[in-house]
């Protein structure tokens, strides 16, 4: 077999140990180095003057980074690989021979690189990672709140549709002090604008609400939450600021283009840009991308049989990412991806059909990126003016001709006996496939 590379280097990595195999020609040379910066400077050095042509490594954990960024400054040309796409002998499975097994798949041209962005956006991601950890570790403290406040018998989710808002934080701090919450106090805070004038329930129902039984040792744990709840939000701010700053102007303009699809607001667009890039290029199509992100479902065909459609796991930040905007965009009534959901989850359920809008999603924003177009959303009744005419031909031709002539209570009867599906749409109005429109009493 063909040599692409006279000189190259595998590398098995672990959290503190590195083992290297050079190979020159047919020969090799086995060296074991630590994990910390002067030995990894000493391994890039050693590479250095070995005259290495490439290296090569596995994409375990986070071990890897430490590595590829010391061989990226010392100018050596180094690749990524995922685990999966080189197996190991079996019955052979050593550090020794897995760093011998690398070395020799890259010298033969056998290996695949996986794509590393460049080192700001390699920061920008780790910037937009840390944020997302610190608004999950705020959802847990305010689920913990929400479960305190339960325990003390006081009902601020029916008061309040997000406790984490300014009206909730001020009936807080009023509680904190032990008093009474009656008819008098409400006033005032209404008067003074403390609390919202849209709150979900009435004045007597809050007053109900918001008077329960809070021990001393309830007081303090709520206050110790709350500081919390507040250096979370200072930190997430804080972050929110240095992420607008960090951006490359290219990427700040990509950020606002894929917030016009539906379902995707500032901070998700961020994620999805410090993930994918603004260059498309090195996806030739919106499949590849969509598979990269694990959310093209897998091929396992047999004798003209598919046994699964399981999907690979992708990257997770975009994945999670998407799937949240998914969810969304489905909340839009009059959104093409509520229609995609409706008609999806009805026999795929709803998790698949999350993950068909996130995927949907993704492709737009393949096309808005590399052909420079703006979304434009189809809109909920795409489905029924696609292949209007092939889906009313396949309709039995009674049911037609009942639909024509019959009343409201008549259609709704035929469309119930055949179990045709129908789309409610407002004003008690029913819509079949392109036939009339018509009112149906309730």
């Amino acid at each position: 077999m063909d040599k692409v590379y006279d000189k190259c280097c595998g590398i098995d990595v672990h959290k503190k140990l590195i083992v290297a195999c050079f190979r020159k020609g047919s020969k090799q040379e086995l060296r074991n180095f630590g994990a910390t910066t002067r030995e990894l400077l000493e391994l890039a050095n050693w590479l250095q003057n070995g005259g290495c042509e490439m290296v090569a490594m596995e994409s375990t954990a986070s071990y890897w980074k430490p590595l590829y960024n010391i061989l990226e400054s010392s100018e050596l040309k180094a690749m990524v690989v995922n685990a999966s796409h080189m197996k190991a002998v079996p019955g052979r499975k050593t550090d020794t021979k897995d760093a011998e097994w690398i070395a020799e798949l890259l010298q033969h041209g056998l290996l695949k690189a996986s794509y590393i962005p460049d080192k700001q956006q390699r920061e920008l991601r780790e910037l937009v990672r840390y944020r997302k950890s610190l608004v999950s570790e705020r959802t847990r403290e305010l689920n913990r709140l929400q479960k305190m406040l339960e325990g003390a018998n006081i009902k601020l989710s029916g008061t309040v549709s997000d406790i984490n808002c300014m009206s909730a934080r001020n009936i807080l701090e009023y509680l904190l002090t032990g008093e009474f919450f009656d008819e008098a106090k409400y006033d005032e805070m209404y008067k003074q604008k403390i609390i919202a004038h849209n709150l979900k329930a009435s004045k007597e129902q809050i007053i109900d609400d918001l008077n329960g039984v809070m021990t001393p040792l309830q007081r303090r744990m709520m206050k110790e939450l709350l500081s919390h709840l507040d250096e979370l939000n200072v930190h997430i701010n804080n972050l929110e600021d240095e992420i607008d700053n960090f951006m490359k102007p290219e990427e700040k303009k990509a950020t606002q283009a894929i917030q016009d699809v539906t379902g995707i607001g500032k901070n998700s667009s961020q994620a999805i840009i410090s993930v994918i890039g603004t260059d498309m290029s090195r996806f030739p199509t919106a499949g590849h991308l969509a598979a990269w992100a694990g959310l093209c479902p897998g091929n396992n065909e047999s004798a003209q049989k598919r046994k699964t459609g399981k999907m690979r796991k992708g990257n997770a930040l975009l994945r999670s990412t998407l799937v949240v905007c998914a969810h969304s965009a489905t909340r839009n009534k009059n959104s093409y991806f509520y229609a995609q959901f409706m008609r999806i989850s009805s026999h795929r359920g709803k998790k698949r059909a999350y993950v068909a809008v996130a995927h949907s999603m993704l492709i737009a924003i393949y096309h808005i990126l590399k052909d420079g177009v703006v979304f434009k959303d189809l809109g909920a009744d795409y489905y029924n003016q696609f292949n209007k005419e092939r889906k009313i031909k396949c309709v039995p031709k009674e049911v037609k001709s009942a639909w024509v002539g019959g009343s409201g209570s008549c259609r709704l009867n035929l469309l119930a006996e055949f179990k045709i599906n129908v789309k409610k749409v407002d004003g008690g109005s029913l819509r079949f496939f392109g036939f009339p429109e018509v009112k149906v009493s309730q």
